[in-house]
Order: C-alpha cells, then structure tokens, then sequence
C-alpha cells in the first residue's frame, strides 16, 4: 500500500526545551490530528543537553505523527535546515517551541485561506496582526533591527524575524540547500535568497503573544544578527547564493 504524503510538516527546532514542549507538543499534536489532511510533525533536537529527546520520544510512542531528527551543528538555522530537507509535506512550516503564535493559526497560511506564494512569513506589523504582552524596549529593537534588514537586504518586509514561516516543499529545498548561516539571522539568509530567485513572498497578519524565557539577548543576539546581516550581503555580491539548490 503507497504510503500517503503529507499535506503539512511541521518542523519545531528544539534546544533545551523541557521546560516547554511538555505543554507545547501535545498541543501542536492535537492540533495536527484534528486536520482533515494527514499531517507529519518533526521536532528537530540541536544537540540539547537537556531531557529534550527524551520528552520528544515519549510523545513519539503514542502519536505516529511526531518524529525526532537530530542536529547535532548548533544554531537554529542548522536545526530548521534539517527539518526543512526531510520533511514531506507539500508545506513546510516552521514553528517555534514557544508557541507564541497558536498552532491553530497555521490555517492561515494553507489553502483555501492562502494558496498563490512561495514563501509566507508570519508578520507581527502588519494590518490585521497584534502583539501582546510585549515590553516595550524589546519591540523597539525589534523595529530597529527590522529597519536594518529592510536597508541593507529584504526592503518592504515588515517582519523578518517571526519565528512562523511556511514553504513550499520544492521552494524549501531550493533553499535551504544553499543556506550557509546556522544562527539567529537565518531568516533574513533565507529571505534573501527568496528574493534573488524571484520567489514570491507574502506577509500574514497573526496573533503573536511575547513569551518570558527567550534566549535572544536583545543586546548581544542584536549585534551579532547585524553583523551576520551584513554577511549575507557580501555572500549574495560573491555569487555564493547563485549556485542550484537541492531539487
């Protein structure tokens, strides 16, 4: 019997998250079960030091659904990178352990309610989004990093750094294939490329709630993502991001 390809994967990086994915996963599992389209969830561990897999295997048992991958090169653009080269599904969604966006508002990004793009990013400034429960000073970077993406590579996106994207399968491999960073800015890296190649990016407006606990230090995290913004940038001149993806 010819095993049934998925619709939707959703790809979770996960370092350290004991703490989370015990509240998280069950509820991302819930939610993919529910569908009327199969659906296959793939929890990326990137080498935690934690009870992560072993929370993750446990969840695994019980729902068929949910698959462990290991990362074991650091940094969260390598942990989405493996995630995004074997999932199946016909889209690809990106999702934070933290759910800070609720699962359920992936519907937004899948036929019938969006269906003509390449890539789609979860937008935390456009019409129709909210934020809530956000400091004040953590926004206020945000835009200021956000205004230096938009400057120096990806002008007119609102919101790069959302951590809810979703792809295309052919477009995700295409990608990521020639994806080089493995820290925080990889989806400005990624964005970039999308761009290069005239894929179609779109914006769509969620719910976002801040979540205490973040590992982005808004301070160093911010300095080291300006620095790798302008990586991207002299990669894109030399022609690194030029070469075939990964069909």
């Amino acid at each position: 019997m010819k095993e049934i390809s998925p619709l939707l994967t959703i790809v979770i990086p996960a370092y350290n998250e004991e703490r989370r994915l015990p509240t998280t996963l069950p509820q991302v599992v819930a939610f993919a079960e529910a569908q009327p389209y199969p659906v296959e969830v793939l929890v990326v561990d990137n080498a935690s030091t934690d009870r992560t897999p072993e929370i993750v295997r446990a969840v695994a048992a019980e729902h068929p659904i949910v698959s462990l991958l290991y990362q074991p090169i650091r940094g969260k653009g390598a942990a989405v990178r493996k995630g995004m080269m074997e999932g199946r599904g016909d889209y690809l969604f990106i999702c934070d352990a933290d759910l800070s966006m609720p699962i359920e508002q992936v519907t937004r990004f899948l036929p019938p309610a969006l269906s003509d793009y390449d890539v789609a990013i979860a937008s935390r400034e456009v019409p129709g989004a909210r934020r809530i429960g956000e400091p004040w000073y953590r926004h206020l970077m945000g835009r200021v990093f956000n205004g230096i993406v938009r400057l120096l590579a990806v002008p007119g996106i609102q919101d790069t750094q959302c951590g809810f994207k979703c792809f295309r399968r052919d477009v995700a491999r295409d990608l990521f294939s020639v994806q080089v960073l493995n820290g925080w800015a990889f989806d400005v890296e990624i964005l970039y490329i999308a761009r290069r190649r005239g894929y179609r990016i779109v914006e769509v407006p969620i719910d976002w709630y801040y979540s205490e606990g973040s590992r982005v230090s808004p301070l160093r995290d911010s300095w080291n993502m300006f620095w790798e913004v302008v990586r991207i940038r002299r990669n894109g001149r030399a022609g690194l991001y030029d070469r075939k993806g990964a069909p």
